[in-house]
């Protein structure tokens, strides 16, 4: 009886509706999008409509909407309210109006069928509607766990019931864990290159959501009758961690039953379709740019026009308030079709200008239209292979890595025209492996389908069996892109002692094999560990293929028990090349601080303190390798350099040089650029012919490279001298090689001998005749974004976008008198002079998103950023190489130049598309805001430098407004309005700056000066021997002429010319070389002078400069001292003494402010003080060889009355940057 009962309160708890049955509710459903914090600006919009639900058969029902309203809200909470948008919710209305029908059984919500027209908005909104009624109840339990579908898709849900014993009702809250979804309704995007870490999401997150739902269920014969829902869905958002303050997106929803009543008529609905069940559906969401609101119809004469309209602003230099349109025309290009490609290429590509924006931006289409059109021109060779590799690069890399594009790229490899020149082949091969590794984590992980790999597999294959270097190379490295986990079985048969058979092949074969494991590191990190380990410890391969294979090893993470392997393999290494780089590698880790490395960090702090008596003091000459890191847990920001240097015993010449740098962010790990050098070429010159070097970098050495260099020829055409590659965000998308042949071609251009058939006389023509030369480059640098489903059947979108417009222009014209008639060697005689003014200069907008965006509305708070670089440029030049003669004049600048500038603010933004002129986009931060005041931050500053003479003057400016919140830190640095610029202006008439360096007669300002400083008796005051007295007298004879000449002249109307000029002596004596150099002013009241007197070593070594300036060089004066002494018996010693008489007031308050840290610092560094009486204008030191392995420093400073005293350890001066020892501090030598 009672498990009778106890099954019939089930029934009746369990969520139904009767089909006999119309059941209306009053739904609300509304979104805020804001900081949550008082008096700070949001967005938001409002949806309210009464809902009947009709029943059709036990299972159908049919649902329609009525006396919708849709408001948008934009401001302050508590002083602006919602605002109704007339126009589109009529628009939103005529759908939701018409019938929607769906199954439901059981608390479950089935198929939803609409007719063909409703769009995917709509039917998302009503799942938003129908989320209410897919609830589970059980009256069994209170507490429950359950996984289930629903909206945000198929995720944990906790249940927690509680009867009303009065009202008969029950009360269910649920709670559903988004989070942790095994199948979420979100999709990322943009963000495939950047590595996920665990460890790093441990210490923070940027994103959290929660969603919570309460109902009020009446049991019914029917079944549990739904009386009244409620929802709330909360996302906390920052660019870092979310602890540190975070923009918040607030959903909730509301039903309400009004009425249940008997059916009389069941509505009769037209032919429907099947839209799927309750799971929130993406179709085309990627399509609509969450930062701007166009109508897209008629979009070609749209996009012809704006291209048009961006090639003219951007002419001659960047026009920064027009680079935002520039992804205006990205959505629009991704609204067109193929066909209408085709028609914009031959509207536009007749044009140079209009071509090249074209190809550029056609590109962010970023779909199968894309590929398909760069396939046209492929066929059609209608584009240059310039052209075609920029366009292929970018179109490979932003496309939507989905299996049919897979195979329309694949096409690619096969096509004639990508093998028409070298550099697009690398292109092709490199952007497909690069492709292939985002298809892979996007749409597989480890179980990617082989065939997608198998074109670069089986051209490496190709390579080997005919023994083609460059093909295997290039193969290898577009397969290292890739890291397609099925290509290890490959990249085994080109390692040696790892192929199933033996491999004889060149080093840069084996090294590029090595390196295509770098991205299998992280994928199959256990496969890449039995592959690395193999090699390292098989001695007799080549050094640097162990080191390899040793630096791909740590990238895998290696637990510590493999570690400790290493470390003891290492404790026997012979080759102190493997030695020395493996154990810098694993000192350098040891120190790492970023999450990544938390575990490896202590294992090869073990491994440090074992490997340290052997390897500890190994000297600088061996391999090296270097990590340095930063990571901070507020930011969730840091950063990683890497520095590789691998040599062998053969050679001091580095056999490959790497460098490395990583960005961590928010969880995730991104290679920003690697840049890598080969030098086999240069090793083999170097091994087959110097003679004398001892690697100490001596004038010995210097000499014996310059005799090697002369035998470059003798080297084989096609071995390459040296190699290079770049990769950016771990894909490598160039490499090229420097050979004989190629420097021999360039040598042939340049040689003065060189006559008309040169390509450098053609461009010397054209120079003459006048040349315009310009460069145009938007690039959408990066675009991730991430979409998910809230509650409310809206898309809640986090997006990244960084957008860039480069300018470049060069206009010039010259003269060459007598002009070239036969040879290029003739420029070095003739006078040459040059016309020129252009531009270099990029404008860079940003945009961060966080909230809701549809094709028909958007509302959430975005951050705008714009940085402005403008550099112009005109001046004319006119040089004779013969005469050594140079000469400069730059016109005046009227108008004041911003040269860098950035500009950033937060905004909360509503825009709709039917109503366009109701986009609003309010500061997050309004200036009329009222808040307290020692919450607001509002620094101003003008800092200017200006040079009274040129007319010149340089401004830097920041005004910031912020809004402090002791528990927003560190979110609250970028929220308010930032504006930071550097200009400059310069009204005189022109600037004039003319060189000299043949022999002449010094000028008359100079001379003057000479004759006043013959005057002085004591103009050498401090010079420590007679000698050095005599010398700098004899510098000032009058038959002396300057070795090289300066003057640098202001010119405005019928003024004299105002400016500094200087000259340079050098006196050779019978034991001392002297140089002078000697500053003066020009001008009419004009009497600033400097004059600076070096004599350097003569058989004492001993090093003099004697500095005077001021009026008439009278002023100021100042001297210093070195010298360097090691005579038998005694240490070797470098002494040094800085005197000074007068010195200006702010080198006297400079002085006195660093005093106050002397006493901190010393102790810092590990200096021992002792008080002493020193001389008062005078700083003087000393470093002594103390021992074979260490030096004493002492530091004499004046006033404090203090000498410091500081031994340092030599052994560790090669490894400063990252550990210095101090052994032991005492006073005296």
């Amino acid at each position: 009886m009672w498990g009778f009962l106890l099954c019939h309160l089930v029934a009746l708890a369990e969520p139904g509706l009767n089909p006999k049955k119309t059941y209306e509710y009053r739904y609300e459903g509304m979104v805020n999008i804001g900081r949550g914090m008082p008096n700070l600006a949001e967005s938001g919009v409002r949806l309210v409509c009464k809902v009947k639900i009709i029943g059709v058969s036990a299972q159908t029902f049919l649902l329609r909407v009525s006396n919708l309203n849709f408001e948008e809200f934009n401001g302050i909470p508590g002083k602006n309210a919602f605002d109704t948008s007339p126009k589109l919710t009529k628009r939103i209305a005529a759908e939701l109006s018409k019938p929607f029908m769906f199954e439901y059984a059981k608390g479950r919500v089935g198929d939803i069928r609409t007719s063909a027209e409703i769009s995917d908005t709509i039917v998302n909104i009503v799942r938003g509607i129908l989320g209410f009624f897919q609830v589970t109840v059980k009256t069994t339990q209170r507490v429950y766990e359950l996984e289930e579908f629903g909206i945000h898709g198929l995720c944990q849900s906790t249940y927690a019931n509680e009867e009303d014993a009065n009202s008969q009702e029950l009360s269910v809250t649920q709670i559903v864990d988004i989070n942790n979804c095994k199948k979420k309704a979100a999709i990322y995007r943009g963000m495939a290159l950047a590595v996920d870490n665990k460890l790093s999401k441990e210490r923070g997150d940027s994103v959290i959501s929660t969603v919570r739902y309460v109902y009020t269920v009446k049991p019914t014969v029917d079944g549990g009758l739904i009386k009244k829902a409620h929802a709330l869905e909360r996302q906390h958002f920052s660019p870092f961690n979310v602890k540190g303050g975070n923009s918040k997106l607030q959903a909730t929803k509301e039903l309400v039953l009004l009425s249940v009543t008997d059916t009389v008529v069941t509505p009769a609905v037209g032919p429907m379709i099947s839209r799927g069940n309750l799971v929130y559906k993406f179709v085309k969401v990627l399509a609509q740019i969450p930062i701007l609101m166009k109508k897209l119809d008629d979009p070609v004469p749209k996009i012809a026009d704006m291209i048009k309209r961006l090639a003219q602003a951007n002419i001659y230099q960047t026009d920064s308030a027009t680079s935002e349109d520039v992804v205006v025309l990205f959505q629009l290009l991704r609204v067109t079709s193929l066909e209408n490609h085709e028609v914009l290429w031959k509207q536009l590509s007749g044009n140079d200008e209009h071509r090249r924006w074209l190809l550029d931006t056609i590109v962010e289409v970023a779909d199968a239209r894309v590929l398909k059109f760069l396939k046209n021109r492929f066929n059609a060779g209608d584009v240059s292979a310039n052209e075609a590799g920029q366009t292929l690069l970018i179109a490979f890399n932003h496309v939507a890595a989905e299996t049919d594009l897979m195979e329309m790229a694949k096409e690619f490899l096969s096509m004639p025209f990508s093998k028409s020149h070298p550099m697009l082949w690398n292109t092709v091969v490199l952007s497909y492996g690069s492709l292939v590794y985002r298809y892979c984590t996007y749409e597989y992980g480890r179980s990617c389908p082989v065939a997608v790999v198998q074109p670069l597999l089986d051209l490496v294959i190709d390579g080997l069996k005919r023994n083609n270097e460059l093909d295997m190379v290039l193969a290898l490295k577009a397969i290292g892109n890739a890291g397609h986990p099925s290509s290890i079985k490959t990249i085994r048969r080109f390692l040696p002692g790892v192929s199933a058979t033996p491999v004889t092949l060149p080093a840069r074969v084996l090294s590029a094999a090595v390196q295509s494991l770098r991205h299998l590191a992280v994928r199959d990190p256990h496969s890449v560990q039995d592959i690395t380990v193999s090699l390292f410890v098989q001695r007799h391969l080549p050094t640097e293929i162990r080191m390899l294979a040793c630096m791909i090893l740590f990238e895998t993470k290696p637990p510590l028990a493999l570690v400790s392997t290493v470390t003891a393999f290492l404790l026997e290494e012979a080759d102190m090349h493997v030695a020395s780089f493996s154990y810098s590698l694993i000192g350098s880790i040891a120190k790492s601080s970023t999450p990544d490395n938390h575990f490896l960090s202590t294992a090869c702090s073990v491994a440090v303190k074992i490997l340290a008596p052997k390897f500890g003091r190994v000297s600088y000459h061996y391999s090296k390798a270097m990590h340095l890191d930063w990571f901070n847990d507020d930011f969730l920001i840091g950063t990683a350099t890497e520095i590789f240097m691998l040599k062998n015993a053969a050679s001091y010449i580095p056999t490959e040089i790497v460098t490395k740098g990583k960005f961590h962010f928010i969880g995730k790990i991104l290679q920003l650029v690697e840049l890598g050098f080969r030098a086999d070429g240069i090793k083999e010159l170097f091994r087959q012919n110097i003679q004398v070097f001892n690697g100490h970098l001596s004038y010995v050495d210097f000499e014996a490279i310059f005799k090697v260099l002369q035998d470059w020829k003798t080297l084989p055409g096609d071995k390459p001298l040296l190699s290079a590659y770049t990769r950016i965000f771990g894909q490598e998308f160039f490499f090229a090689d420097l050979n004989n042949d190629l420097i021999q071609s360039v040598i042939k251009t340049v040689s003065p001998s060189a006559g008309k058939e040169s390509p450098v006389w053609s461009m010397i023509e054209n120079l003459q005749n006048g040349m315009s030369w310009h460069w145009t480059k938007p690039f959408l640098m990066f675009e991730t974004r991430y979409i998910q489903a809230t509650s409310l059947g809206l898309p809640l979108e986090i997006s990244k976008y960084y957008n860039t417009v480069t300018t470049i222009t060069v206009n010039a014209k010259a003269a060459i008198s007598p002009p070239l008639t036969d040879r290029l060697g003739q420029l070095l005689t003739s006078d040459v002079s040059l016309e020129t003014d252009g531009f270099a200069g990029f404008s860079k907008d940003q945009f961060v998103f966080h909230g809701i965006n549809t094709d028909i509305f958007q509302c959430g708070a975005e951050l705008k950023s714009k940085t402005v670089l403008a550099i112009p440029w005109e001046f004319s030049m006119k040089m004779n190489v013969k005469q050594k003669t140079f000469e400069i004049d730059l016109p005046a600048c009227k108008e004041e130049t911003k040269l860098f500038s950035v500009k950033f603010d937060v905004y909360a933004v509503s825009r709709n598309i039917e109503e366009p002129s109701r986009a609003k986009m309010t500061p997050m931060m309004p200036d009329s805001v009222e808040i307290v005041k020692f919450d607001i931050y509002h620094p101003q500053v003008k800092v200017c430098a200006e040079a009274n003479i040129y007319g010149a003057d340089f401004c830097v400016e920041f005004e910031a407004t912020r809004s402090h919140y002791i528990d927003e830190y560190p979110l609250y640095y970028f929220l308010g309005y930032t504006n930071f610029a550097f200009q400059s202006n310069k009204p005189v008439d022109k600037i004039h700056i003319e060189m000299n360096a043949s022999p002449t007669k010094y000028p008359v300002s100079v001379r003057n000066l000479l004759d006043t400083l013959q005057k002085l008796p004591k103009s050498c005051h401090h010079s420590t021997s007679s000698s050095s007295s005599r010398t700098s007298h004899q510098a000032w004879n009058g038959n002396s002429e300057p070795v090289f000449t300066i003057k640098v002249l202001a010119m405005s109307g019928n003024t004299n010319p105002e400016g500094y000029e200087a000259a340079a002596f050098y006196t050779p004596a019978a034991q001392m070389d002297n140089t002078q150099l000697i500053v003066s002013q020009i001008g009419a009241e004009a009497n600033w002078k400097l004059s600076n007197l070096l004599v350097p070593p003569s058989t004492h070594a001993v090093t003099t400069m004697h500095l005077r300036w001021g009026a008439e060089c009278q002023s100021y004066e100042m001297s210093m001292k070195t010298a360097t002494a090691h005579l038998p018996g005694s240490r070797p010693t470098l002494k040094a003494k800085i005197h000074w008489k007068t010195v200006p007031g702010y080198m006297i308050e400079l002085g006195k402010s660093i005093e106050k840290y002397i006493p901190g610092m010393a102790f810092l560094l590990g200096f021992y003080q002792k008080h002493a009486t020193n001389a008062k204008h005078e700083v003087s030191a000393s470093v002594v060889a103390a021992t074979a392995g260490s030096i004493a420093t002492t530091i004499k400073l004046p006033d404090v009355g203090n000498t410091l005293t500081l031994v340092i350890n030599l052994f560790f001066i090669h490894s400063i940057i990252s550990k210095t020892h101090f052994i032991k501090c005492y006073n005296g030598l």
